[in-house]
């Protein structure tokens, strides 16, 4: 009759052994262990065959702290949502438009002889609008 194998006389993988060095490399962040006995360690976890010698390599560590969460992306103006996509889509069309205005008035004020009217100056209203949204908050993503 064959008796079951205990959960500790079962082989470890690769994948295992490397689970384990990472759970090392973040108690040595943690300052949980020095660079000597961490390297003692992994040289113990990589020569391990079973995952009862895998587990004593980092019974007496206690659980590290959870990572940070992750920075919000920088250079994110808008949100993801569909107010999001709306102030982007109008914010590039009024950007797109006040550009070509100002070019061309550029161009005819030099061309010309006398002052020309600065026309583009009345793209600044729907350019106020779209700030005044974003400033309230519509389509500006969650901090």
């Amino acid at each position: 009759m064959i008796e079951p194998v205990h959960p500790d006389e079962l082989r470890v993988s690769d994948p295992e052994r490397a689970a384990v060095q990472d759970r090392l490399r973040r108690a040595v962040a943690a300052g949980q262990l020095d660079l000597y006995e961490f390297d003692t360690r992994v040289q113990s976890a990589w020569a391990a065959r079973t995952r009862g010698e895998l587990a004593r390599v980092t019974r007496d560590l206690p659980e590290p702290p959870p990572d940070p969460p992750p920075p919000p992306p920088l250079g994110r103006r808008f949100s993801d949502d569909d107010a999001g996509t709306a102030m982007r889509v109008l914010t590039i069309v009024w950007a797109s438009i006040a550009a070509v205005n100002l070019v061309v008035w550029g161009l005819v004020s030099v061309s010309s002889d006398g002052e020309v009217y600065p026309w583009w100056i009345w793209l600044s209203v729907p350019g106020a609008a779209l700030l005044v949204l974003y400033v309230v908050g519509v389509g500006r993503p969650k901090r």
